[in-house]
């Protein structure tokens, strides 16, 4: 667990966490949701390589999902970020986002991170591009997906964000 001040901590999610990872998301109002079931894989599959930040009863009031791709074991890449919005202006996403790394650089030897972002999402594209300098790193940005490519409807495309080597 990683301290963030005296009534936040960061930590690894747990499938207890699921439920309330899944409200956030929903509530965000921003991030394509994803079924309740993949949130709970998600914290029993890949805790190791993802964040949960609890509040100083224990909830969960914001997440970072990750994981390795097999293909690539020195990157992470960052799946979905989200704050409960009660607890949104404070820092934490990008406290999640460098706790997070540090310890899958430590456990996993990761180097760098990979995440995508659709145009105009510009609190992402903030995180993201901050967090590149606070880490020394350089920022690649290339199309990933064109709109054209989702099968269920309107949907902008998603722009890959490379950032690497990281300074941790």
């Amino acid at each position: 667990m990683t301290a963030t001040r005296a009534d936040l901590h960061i930590d690894r999610p747990t499938v207890a966490d699921g439920a309330a990872l899944w409200r956030i998301a929903k509530d965000s109002n921003a991030l394509d949701l994803n079924s309740s079931y993949s949130y709970l894989l998600w914290c029993r599959d890949f805790a190791g390589t993802s964040a949960v930040v609890r509040d100083e009863r224990g909830e969960p009031v914001g997440f970072v999902t990750g994981y390795v791709p097999p293909d690539r074991p020195g990157t992470l890449l960052v799946w979905q970020v989200a704050v409960d919005a009660a607890q949104r202006g404070r820092g934490l996403a990008a406290r999640m986002l460098d706790g997070l790394t540090e310890r899958v650089s430590a456990e996993y030897g990761v180097t760098g991170i990979e995440t995508t972002i659709s145009p105009g999402n510009t609190a992402s594209e903030r995180l993201f591009t901050s967090y590149a300098e606070r880490h020394g790193a350089t920022v690649e940005r290339t199309v990933l997906f064109e709109a054209g490519d989702f099968p269920d409807g309107p949907h902008d495309p998603e722009v890959l964000y490379r950032i690497g080597p990281l300074s941790l």
